[in-house]
Protein backbone atom coordinates (compact mmCIF):
# COMPACT_ATOMS: atom_id res chain seq x y z
CA UNK A 1 0.00 0.00 0.00
CA UNK A 2 1.16 3.52 -0.78
CA UNK A 3 2.30 5.77 2.00
CA UNK A 4 2.13 9.29 0.59
CA UNK A 5 -0.89 10.13 -1.54
CA UNK A 6 -1.82 13.20 -3.56
CA UNK A 7 -4.87 14.18 -5.60
CA UNK A 8 -3.97 16.37 -8.60
CA UNK A 9 -7.07 17.95 -10.12
CA UNK A 10 -8.56 20.65 -12.28
CA UNK A 11 -12.14 21.71 -11.71
CA UNK A 12 -14.31 24.15 -13.62
CA UNK A 13 -17.86 23.84 -12.24
CA UNK A 14 -16.91 22.37 -8.85
CA UNK A 15 -17.79 18.73 -9.58
CA UNK A 16 -14.19 17.54 -9.82
CA UNK A 17 -13.21 19.64 -6.80
CA UNK A 18 -15.96 17.98 -4.76
CA UNK A 19 -14.68 14.53 -5.75
CA UNK A 20 -11.00 15.41 -5.18
CA UNK A 21 -11.65 16.94 -1.75
CA UNK A 22 -13.67 13.92 -0.62
CA UNK A 23 -11.11 11.39 -1.82
CA UNK A 24 -8.38 13.40 -0.07
CA UNK A 25 -10.42 13.43 3.14
CA UNK A 26 -11.18 9.69 3.01
CA UNK A 27 -7.63 8.50 2.27
CA UNK A 28 -5.76 11.30 4.04
CA UNK A 29 -4.12 12.65 0.88
CA UNK A 30 -2.73 16.03 -0.07
CA UNK A 31 -4.53 18.15 -2.67
CA UNK A 32 -2.96 19.93 -5.63
CA UNK A 33 -5.35 22.07 -7.65
CA UNK A 34 -4.18 23.00 -11.14
CA UNK A 35 -4.94 26.62 -11.93
CA UNK A 36 -4.29 28.27 -15.29
CA UNK A 37 -2.58 31.68 -15.16
CA UNK A 38 -5.39 33.06 -17.35
CA UNK A 39 -8.92 31.76 -16.87
CA UNK A 40 -10.83 33.00 -19.88
CA UNK A 41 -13.57 30.38 -20.03
CA UNK A 42 -17.07 31.73 -20.62
CA UNK A 43 -19.45 30.97 -17.76
CA UNK A 44 -22.57 30.40 -19.89
CA UNK A 45 -23.51 27.67 -22.40
CA UNK A 46 -20.63 28.84 -24.64
CA UNK A 47 -18.23 27.13 -22.23
CA UNK A 48 -18.95 23.83 -23.99
CA UNK A 49 -17.89 25.17 -27.38
CA UNK A 50 -14.91 27.02 -25.94
CA UNK A 51 -13.73 24.02 -23.91
CA UNK A 52 -14.20 21.59 -26.78
CA UNK A 53 -12.24 23.86 -29.11
CA UNK A 54 -9.38 24.04 -26.59
CA UNK A 55 -9.22 20.23 -26.45
CA UNK A 56 -9.34 19.81 -30.24
CA UNK A 57 -6.66 22.50 -30.70
CA UNK A 58 -4.54 20.63 -28.10
CA UNK A 59 -4.12 23.82 -26.08
CA UNK A 60 -1.97 23.68 -22.97
CA UNK A 61 -2.53 26.73 -20.77
CA UNK A 62 0.28 28.02 -18.59
CA UNK A 63 -0.38 26.91 -15.03
CA UNK A 64 0.32 28.79 -11.83
CA UNK A 65 3.37 27.26 -10.08
CA UNK A 66 2.61 23.93 -8.43
CA UNK A 67 2.57 24.16 -4.63
CA UNK A 68 3.42 20.45 -4.18
CA UNK A 69 5.64 18.09 -6.17
CA UNK A 70 3.78 14.94 -7.27
CA UNK A 71 7.17 13.23 -7.62
CA UNK A 72 7.34 13.13 -3.80
CA UNK A 73 4.31 10.81 -3.58
CA UNK A 74 3.84 7.06 -3.92
CA UNK A 75 0.24 7.25 -5.17
CA UNK A 76 -1.06 9.99 -7.44
CA UNK A 77 -4.73 10.44 -8.25
CA UNK A 78 -5.46 12.61 -11.29
CA UNK A 79 -8.96 14.08 -11.59
CA UNK A 80 -10.41 15.99 -14.51
CA UNK A 81 -13.71 17.09 -15.99
CA UNK A 82 -14.46 15.58 -19.40
CA UNK A 83 -14.34 18.09 -22.25
CA UNK A 84 -15.03 16.88 -25.79
CA UNK A 85 -14.70 13.26 -24.58
CA UNK A 86 -11.18 13.90 -23.25
CA UNK A 87 -9.25 15.33 -20.31
CA UNK A 88 -8.99 19.11 -19.96
CA UNK A 89 -6.20 21.37 -21.26
CA UNK A 90 -4.88 22.09 -17.71
CA UNK A 91 -4.37 18.32 -17.27
CA UNK A 92 -2.53 18.31 -20.62
CA UNK A 93 -0.28 21.07 -19.26
CA UNK A 94 0.33 19.01 -16.13
CA UNK A 95 1.29 15.94 -18.18
CA UNK A 96 3.75 18.06 -20.16
CA UNK A 97 5.30 19.64 -17.04
CA UNK A 98 5.46 16.60 -14.74
CA UNK A 99 6.76 13.25 -15.97
CA UNK A 100 5.46 10.64 -13.54
CA UNK A 101 7.20 7.26 -13.45
CA UNK A 102 6.83 4.18 -11.28
CA UNK A 103 3.86 5.64 -9.41
CA UNK A 104 0.56 4.07 -8.48
CA UNK A 105 -2.01 6.12 -10.38
CA UNK A 106 -5.76 6.46 -9.90
CA UNK A 107 -7.71 8.10 -12.72
CA UNK A 108 -10.89 10.07 -12.06
CA UNK A 109 -13.18 11.95 -14.40
CA UNK A 110 -16.45 13.81 -13.99
CA UNK A 111 -18.86 14.47 -16.83
CA UNK A 112 -22.37 15.40 -17.74
CA UNK A 113 -22.48 12.51 -20.20
CA UNK A 114 -20.03 10.00 -21.60
CA UNK A 115 -16.37 9.84 -20.65
CA UNK A 116 -15.26 9.11 -24.20
CA UNK A 117 -11.55 8.27 -24.43
CA UNK A 118 -10.58 10.25 -21.33
CA UNK A 119 -9.02 7.32 -19.47
CA UNK A 120 -7.39 5.80 -22.56
CA UNK A 121 -5.78 9.14 -23.42
CA UNK A 122 -4.63 9.68 -19.83
CA UNK A 123 -3.07 6.20 -19.74
CA UNK A 124 -1.16 7.00 -22.92
CA UNK A 125 0.49 9.92 -21.12
CA UNK A 126 1.18 7.82 -18.02
CA UNK A 127 3.04 4.81 -19.41
CA UNK A 128 5.66 3.55 -16.97
CA UNK A 129 3.19 3.78 -14.09
CA UNK A 130 0.77 1.32 -12.50
CA UNK A 131 -2.85 2.34 -13.10
CA UNK A 132 -4.65 1.13 -9.97
CA UNK A 133 -8.16 2.12 -10.97
CA UNK A 134 -10.57 4.37 -12.86
CA UNK A 135 -13.57 6.23 -11.49
CA UNK A 136 -16.11 8.02 -13.70
CA UNK A 137 -18.81 10.08 -11.99
CA UNK A 138 -21.68 11.83 -13.75
CA UNK A 139 -22.44 15.25 -12.26
CA UNK A 140 -21.42 14.33 -8.70
CA UNK A 141 -22.80 17.57 -7.23
CA UNK A 142 -26.33 16.61 -8.32
CA UNK A 143 -26.35 13.60 -6.03
CA UNK A 144 -23.66 14.06 -3.42
CA UNK A 145 -24.67 11.08 -1.28
CA UNK A 146 -24.71 8.67 -4.21
CA UNK A 147 -21.39 10.08 -5.44
CA UNK A 148 -19.80 9.63 -2.01
CA UNK A 149 -21.00 6.02 -1.93
CA UNK A 150 -19.40 5.40 -5.35
CA UNK A 151 -16.15 7.06 -4.23
CA UNK A 152 -15.95 5.01 -1.03
CA UNK A 153 -16.76 1.78 -2.85
CA UNK A 154 -14.09 2.49 -5.49
CA UNK A 155 -11.45 3.30 -2.89
CA UNK A 156 -12.19 0.02 -1.07
CA UNK A 157 -11.98 -1.90 -4.36
CA UNK A 158 -8.54 -0.51 -5.21
CA UNK A 159 -7.40 -1.06 -1.63
CA UNK A 160 -5.83 2.34 -1.14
Amino acid sequence: MANKKIIVYYSFDGNTKFVAENIARIINADLLELKPVRDEIPRNFMKYFWGGRQVFMKRKPILLPLTLDPQDYDAVFIATPVWAFNYTPPIASFFEAVKLEKKRIGLICCSGGMKGKTFENMKEKLSGNEIIGELHLKEPLRSKEKSLEKIESWLKAIEI
